[in-house]
């Protein structure tokens, strides 16, 4: 049975497997080991050379759930090391297996010298919240149903529900503060138009943006994603906005005020000794020349914008960085790039190039370089078609991450010229 669960995606390239290779020690397993156990707290990062492995789970009933099977070039705990926290499956070889296997020293190093595996760490993290939220709801909706089968039930389903209505009404509450620290109406020029799109995945999540004037002749440009949604995320992602707010009046630098803000990440969740939060933010913050369309910007793991010149295909903007607020030691470097009368430049949040459609197929970033080429130039209706496009792709697949998009367009001078 268990050959018939496909192996997941998520491989990791040749670049980082060489990286972690240099360091990690490799170690042979004959089948039915366990490498991790679940409840357990254990500090070992692992990465798969060959062999298969099976991720299962105990449920409260007793019964064992196969989420996943492992196989070459993938790898497993990473969460332990960054929260320290109990393993949440159990991993076990199918066949012989072999690995390599890093320290939580080794491993906060690599995160440190090496932004790709850092990144793909990130990802990793965002797509294991995704699969257990997935679980989640699905083992709810099977104790629903045994509630609703069992008369002796009936006293704990109307707590439930009455806790529920509680929760609801916090999280409705929430929904309006964070909408209230988002920006409603973005800053209007002749040589810029702006446009924002935000749309969470539940009441609450921790997506931000903003648009924020620095003096005459410089603009602020922020997209920002809480790795965490709900309450929790809803909070980090007003203190996050209220960091930049704060420092990006203090500094024209955009790496001087996103490591001020790393630093005040820290602080706020605990200290800058060791790993910080339990969740971690990723952004882009860029200052915006106006009068040269000068565009200084840092990137802390956050997805690449596009930019779109006329006549041209839309390419990502280069530039490396490790996210914020978990890990004390952080360097980001500057990226400059020139935006011209008829540039359009799109930031957006995983939420877009992640969401899958029924079939459990990516929206990817191929399909949204296409679309934004075809739809950009609309001014306000860019973003309408942008959003229109994901969400004709999702079709009746459940949200389980916020799509928000942050549009800035050179707008070319008016010749007068019919």
């Amino acid at each position: 049975m268990i050959d018939s669960v496909p192996t997941a995606a998520g491989q990791l390239d040749a670049q980082i497997l060489a990286s972690l290779r240099a360091v990690a020690a490799p170690h042979t397993y004959p089948p039915e080991t366990q490498l991790t156990h679940q409840g357990e707290t254990e500090h070992t990062f692992y990465v798969i050379e060959d062999g298969r492995a099976a991720v299962s789970r105990r449920l409260e009933d007793g019964t064992e759930q196969l989420l996943n099977v492992l196989g070459p070039r993938q790898i497993f705990g990473e969460m332990a090391l960054l929260d320290n926290s109990p393993r949440l499956a159990t991993i076990t070889t199918l066949t012989e297996t072999r690995v390599l296997e890093l320290t939580a020293e080794q491993f906060k190093q690599l995160l440190r010298q090496d932004p790709d595996l850092a990144l793909h760490i990130t990802r990793r993290i965002l797509s294991n919240l995704r699969t257990i939220d997935q679980l989640a709801i699905h083992d709810l909706r099977t104790k629903n149903t045994l509630l609703q089968e069992a008369y002796h039930s009936l006293k704990a389903a109307q707590a439930e529900l009455v806790e529920k209505e509680r929760l609801e009404r916090e999280m409705e509450l929430a929904a309006e503060m964070q909408r209230s620290l988002l920006p409603a109406v973005l800053p209007r020029y002749d040589d810029y138009f702006f446009a924002a799109y935000l749309a969470p995945a539940r009441h609450v999540g921790g997506d931000l943006f903003g648009v924020q004037p620095l003096d005459d002749e410089h603009v602020g440009l922020l997209i920002a994603d809480v790795a965490d949604k709900g309450m929790y995320a809803a909070l980090l992602m007003a203190v996050t906005r209220t960091l930049f707010m704060q420092e990006a009046q203090r500094s024209l630098s955009p790496a001087e005020v996103t490591l001020a803000v790393h630093r005040g990440l820290m602080t706020v969740g605990g200290g800058e000794d060791g790993y910080s939060m339990d969740a971690f933010v990723t952004a882009f913050y860029g200052v915006l020349h106006r009068p040269s369309g000068r565009l200084t910007y840092v990137r802390a793991a956050q997805d690449r914008p596009l930019l779109l010149r006329p006549n041209q295909a839309p390419v990502s903007l280069p530039g490396d960085g490790r996210f914020l607020g978990m890990l004390p030691e952080l360097e980001l470097r500057e990226e400059v790039v020139t935006l011209q009368p008829g540039d359009s430049l799109l930031l957006f949040s995983d939420g877009v190039t992640d969401a899958h459609n029924e079939a459990d197929e990516r929206y990817g970033l191929e399909r949204l370089q296409r679309v934004f080429q075809s739809v950009a130039g609309h001014g306000t209706e860019t973003l309408d078609r942008l959003a229109q496009d994901v969400n004709a792709w999702r079709g009746n697949a459940a949200a389980f991450d916020d799509v928000t998009m942050l549009l800035a367009e050179a707008i070319a001078p008016d010749t007068g010229d019919e």
